[in-house]
């Protein structure tokens, strides 16, 4: 079912990382550009990351680097990985509780290249995610970076696994991604 342009409200993020992360799924990641276009894409895979444990970033608390992820839910957490590359997710859970959603790879509405998002640091390469994205409200009426409902998803078609790129906390399944997508960034 489509319900294109029904833009998501606070109270989405408002659940556990796990939650959020399946819920995601089918719902439209939008960036808008400073030409006004807005580049879209399908959500098909996601994981989810929370301060109990030790592969998310508030792990140790807030610093520098991880204040972000105790902002309110449905802010922008962005980060900077392997010296090149940028990773985007989105804060669940309220305020002070360390917690987000990974987006790791987008079905482009942008392209005909399905595999153009096929990756966390494909994805922000390709709709310019960098950042200066960190901490953008994405619930803000006129936010340049926000999420749409578009698909649902029924739960026969999602998978859930292990997350993967990772050195710990590997065991936990809470990594998901809509079964048979060609956008997926590792089966």
């Amino acid at each position: 079912m489509n319900n294109a342009c029904k833009k998501i409200k606070r109270e989405f993020y408002s659940n556990h990382p796990i939650i959020v992360a399946k819920n995601l799924l089918g719902c439209a990641l939008c960036v808008r550009l400073s030409d006004n276009r807005v580049l879209r894409g399908i959500i098909v895979e996601t994981e989810a990351y929370r301060q109990d444990e030790e592969s998310c970033h508030a792990y140790c608390g807030i610093t520098k680097r991880s204040k972000t992820l105790f902002m309110p839910e449905g802010t922008l957490y962005v980060y900077f990985t392997y010296g090149m590359h940028y990773c985007a997710n989105i804060v669940t859970e309220p305020e002070g509780i360390g917690s987000a959603v990974l987006i790791r790879a987008l079905e482009p509405l942008f392209t005909s290249d399905f595999r153009l998002c096929s990756g966390p640091a494909k994805l922000c390469k390709a709709l310019g995610i960098t950042k200066s994205f960190n901490e953008i409200d994405t619930c803000a009426q006129n936010s340049i970076v926000w999420v749409e409902k578009f698909y649902d998803i029924p739960d026969t078609d999602i998978v859930q696994t292990t997350r993967i790129g990772i050195k710990k906390a590997t065991e936990l399944p809470w990594r998901f991604y809509i079964k048979d997508n060609g956008s997926v960034s590792k089966k």
